[in-house]
């Protein structure tokens, strides 16, 4: 079964829109990757890594004695990791073009780490099999994925719900899943893993503190412009990029109420 397409595309807007992305879900991810024990000195694998972000996080954690390997399919990200790498001058991690799946390793790694790559997967099972064969005895596989299924707004702010409907179903008309907290736990256990601990991080609250959740919506609604008139759920008249940011939060700040966020759920399972 062929993987679904990562909708969002590689362009310099998305690759920015990552980064600004990382501001709001980096302190779960260095969370769970502590949590799953990843330390200095440690060989690590950094599946779909896009721009880089989630490598280094792990090359601050693994230290100059460590390594962080970073793999991804598409030749954008993987020239973007190269050039942020070497502007922040590290030594410990390299970037490779490739299946991280059938890649060649000259030997095992202590750590296979990934973010919002599973839930990209056809068959995410499949996938954790193959990776769980570039780790060592003992070693360990962190994965990191979004799960919309409890966001909502209260009171009622019509274009919030009504943006974050239209990335959902965009998702799930290309394939791609969005609800990840049970999906992710049956896929570690269907890939012959020991059951997995897990976390789960919730973004909460209003006009202010969840500005930049609002914005990270109005980001991603305006990446998947593409995508949702492509699956006939909105056009790009219906989003109106320009504004639509500032549309969000003053909507929510007039309504005086709170917003629930994409949940950011972590799993780890050690071979």
């Amino acid at each position: 079964m062929k993987n679904p397409v990562y909708v969002m595309g590689h362009s310099e807007f998305e690759l920015q829109r990552l980064e600004r992305q990382d501001r709001l879900i980096g302190p779960s991810t260095r969370v769970y990757l502590q949590a799953a024990g990843i330390a200095p000195g440690m060989r690590v694998l950094d599946v779909g890594s896009g721009s880089g972000i989630v490598s280094f996080v792990a090359a601050e954690l693994v230290g100059p004695t460590g390594e962080v390997v970073g793999i991804d399919r598409a030749p954008a990200a993987v020239a973007a990791a190269r050039a942020a790498a070497a502007a922040r001058a590290l030594a410990n991690v390299s970037f490779s073009e490739g299946d991280p799946v059938d890649m060649a390793c000259e030997r095992p790694f202590d750590a296979v780490v990934g973010r919002y790559v599973l839930m990209f997967q056809a068959d995410a099972s499949a996938m954790l099999r193959g990776l769980a064969r570039h780790l060592r005895p003992g070693g360990v596989i962190v994965f990191h994925e979004p799960d919309w299924s409890v966001v909502y707004s209260d009171p009622v702010a019509p274009t919030y719900d009504r943006c974050c409907r239209w990335i959902v179903d965009t998702f799930e008309r290309a394939g791609t899943g969005t609800n990840m907290r049970s999906r992710l736990h049956r896929a570690l256990l269907d890939a012959g893993l020991p059951p997995p601990a897990m976390r789960m991080q919730t973004i909460i609250g209003d006009a202010s503190s969840a500005a930049e959740w609002l914005r990270a919506v109005a980001d991603l609604a305006i990446a998947l412009i593409p995508a949702m008139e492509q699956h006939h759920v909105a056009t790009s008249s219906d989003i109106d990029g320009d504004s639509l940011a500032d549309r969000l939060i003053q909507e929510v700040a007039a309504g005086g109420g709170i917003v629930v966020g994409r949940s950011e759920i972590g799993a780890w399972s050690r071979v």
